[in-house]
């Protein structure tokens, strides 16, 4: 159990106040029970599990539009002005057609979420990632890729002998090229790149306990479960990567 410097409840404190609606859901829909988050530490898969697919029941109703929009209320927003408690990591695309609150069909303070294009990894990323796993001690760590990512896009043409982009997006290729160059080329281009997108979406994902000790010590004593998944735009649906 853990505090923030802003005078957050312990995790197990809050969670136990959620416990006692236990078989009600919580207001406006989302995370439907509270049993899912008061779980121990020895016990985090089982709450990771009950996490993600209580995320997926979310992207279902957004998918099919039919969203809740839960706990954005003013009462939830000044529940969280002393800290705040989320479910789940996410690192997803800094793409503005994914955001994870809205693909998900959470609420304010429901997610605690870090995005980069491509979901490319550097240290201002791997730090807010161990803060969340850390820190707020989320069971679910969410690695989320989507389709027609045009970052993966932009290392395939450099790959196919395009010219480099100008600037800083040069590292952001650069660090998506291996994912690229690993998969088969395919003369079908929607294809070809949807398993780089595949590819990189699992890469990061495999990546976290290699480039962040604290990630893989989390891993390790099953503090978190990391879940690599893409988004599709047309359906907005987010499948599970095997």
């Amino acid at each position: 159990m853990i505090t923030t410097d802003h005078g957050q409840l312990p995790r197990r404190r809050a969670l136990g106040l959620l416990a006692a609606t236990v078989g009600v859901p919580l207001a406006g829909g989302g995370i439907t029970s509270a049993r899912a988050f008061a779980q121990t530490s020895s016990s985090s898969d089982t709450d990771a599990g009950e996490t993600w697919s209580a995320l997926l029941a979310g992207n279902a109703r957004f998918a099919g539009g039919t969203p809740r929009h839960p706990r954005t209320d003013p009462g939830r927003r000044a529940s969280l002005v002393d800290g705040q408690n989320p479910v789940a990591t996410v690192l997803g695309c800094a793409d503005s057609r994914v955001p994870p609150e809205l693909v998900f069909d959470q609420g304010l303070g429901d997610l605690f979420t870090v995005r980069s294009a491509g979901e490319v990894l550097d240290e201002a990323v791997l730090g807010s990632l161990e803060f969340g796993i850390e820190h707020l001690r989320t069971p679910l760590t969410v690695v989320l890729g989507h389709a027609r990512c045009g970052a993966v896009t932009a290392a395939i043409d450099v790959v196919r002998g395009g010219p480099v982009p100008r600037g800083d997006v040069a590292a952001l290729v650069q660090a998506i090229e291996p994912a690229v160059r690993s998969v088969p080329d395919d003369p079908d281009d929607d294809a070809f790149r949807a398993a780089c997108i595949d590819e990189q979406t699992r890469r990061v994902a495999a990546a976290l306990p290699h480039r962040s000790s604290i990630i893989r010590e989390a891993i390790e004593h099953q503090e978190t479960r990391v879940v690599a998944a893409v988004y599709d735009l047309a359906s907005g649906l987010v499948h599970e990567l095997g």
